[in-house]
């Protein structure tokens, strides 16, 4: 069977490689010279299913207005980008900041999360691929003792999923990240998902891509995607500026791009570009570096190890598909990275990135079916792309192959708005 793939991130990537393998011919098609070019080129490198819960949570709402009242605050609006469908993205983001929503939706997302984290065992013991990983867990790292006396509620949530943690102390905290003792009087305690990994997204897919390439997949690069031609109720070929593909079977990894192409075929899908932004260093003292990721819960903002570099990741921003850079952004992540760890890195030498996320109201991607007979979903993984995307294109690849997934679908699908 033919199978176009829409998006060469590490979703589309992944995907091919699951549907490769199964026999199928695969086209990925990009607009980029190179795949992992957009959101998967320069994100936190957390491959985090611990860290898996969505943003729409009980109290969001006014701690999104402390937020943004702080001086160096790890989330904004930018208000001349604010239009209708932003609010109305919005609007139904703040309808799942209840219990019972939060609930179902972390439910939905750890699946999906710890899923992908088995995958990646699995394709670690498949493949030999060099993407700076490490499987060192990573600690949430709380400056003021209220963050401690607050953590019950989560430290629940992980025992009733079976999730493995560990509440540390200060001295705890340090044991794990030696470099922390530098800095013993910046935080209190911490907790600790020894499941949790660290990798550069980036090299992944490059690496990737290259054992597709292995497979027969073809990458149409450099290629302009323009609409999809429905006939019949099935999807019979997809234009682009280098003209016409004709396929069995089509799945979309546009992510933040997605809803532009669904929504001429009468798919709405509530997916929102949530920008964030990076610091990519290099290490210039090993002793004062981490070791695995820190996630700085006061400023929202991941400190990731790769071999000899820092990433640091964090501000979410509704911006809408507004890309700049602004200099005023990196105040936050420069200053935990300085704050935590000075002397680590060469913050001189460091590469400003930003990205959309593509968030979805629940957080949950958008996996599966469509009401299309040939056409599926890979889509809405918000900030978790990199830790749900091998459980994710697994998922897809088996609903196309007509094989029972390994996980329950329930919920996963574009479905679940429409109830």
């Amino acid at each position: 069977m033919k199978v176009a793939i829409l998006g060469g991130g590490v979703l589309g990537v992944a995907t091919a490689w699951y549907l490769a393998k199964s026999g199928h011919e695969v086209t990925v098609i990009d607009r980029q010279a190179h795949v992992a070019e957009e959101t998967s080129h320069g994100n936190a490198g957390m491959i985090s299913p611990g860290y898996s819960s969505p943003w729409a949570a009980p109290g969001v709402p006014f701690k999104a207005i402390g937020w943004m009242m702080q001086d160096l605050s790890p989330f904004m609006i930018n208000m001349k980008e604010l239009d209708g469908y932003t609010l109305s993205w919005m609007s139904k983001m703040l309808a799942n900041c209840n219990t019972k929503s939060y609930q179902t939706n972390k439910s939905r997302m750890l699946r999906v999360a710890e899923y992908s984290r088995d995958c990646f065992v699995e394709i670690r013991k498949e493949l030999n691929l060099a993407y700076d990983g490490r499987q060192k867990g990573t600690l949430q790292l709380f400056r003021k003792q209220k963050q401690i006396d607050a953590l019950q509620k989560d430290i629940a949530v992980l025992k009733q999923l079976g999730i493995p943690h560990q509440a540390l102390d200060m001295q705890g905290c340090i044991e794990h990240e030696p470099a922390l003792a530098n800095v013993r009087d910046k935080f209190v305690g911490g907790l600790r998902l020894p499941g949790d990994e660290t990798g550069d997204c980036y090299k992944f897919t490059s690496e990737l891509a290259a054992q597709c390439e292995a497979l027969g997949v073809t990458f149409m690069l450099n290629t302009n995607i323009e609409h999809l031609v429905e006939s019949n109720g099935k999807i019979v070929s997809v234009k682009t500026d280098k003209g016409v593909l004709k396929a069995d079977t089509f799945v979309c990894a546009l992510g933040s791009y997605s809803p532009k192409l669904m929504k001429p075929l009468g798919l709405e899908l509530p997916i929102y570009p949530i920008k964030g932004y990076s610091l990519t260093l290099p290490i210039e003292d090993e002793s004062r570096a981490p070791q695995s990721t820190i996630m700085d819960e006061t400023y929202k903002v991941a400190v990731t190890r790769f071999e000899d570099r820092i990433r640091v990741g964090g501000t979410a921003e509704i911006a809408s598909f507004n890309l700049e850079r602004p200099v005023k952004r990196r105040a936050s992540i420069d200053f935990v990275i300085q704050d935590m760890f000075p002397g680590a890195a060469d913050v001189a030498k460091a590469e400003f990135w930003c990205g959309l996320r593509p968030m979805t109201p629940d957080s949950t991607p958008i996996l599966g079916g469509t009401k299309y007979s040939n056409l599926y979903l890979n889509t809405g993984h918000g900030t978790l792309g990199w830790t749900m995307s091998l459980g994710s294109a697994k998922f897809v690849a088996d609903i196309i192959n007509n094989k029972q997934p390994d996980i329950d679908p329930e919920g996963l699908s574009i479905e679940r708005y429409y109830g």
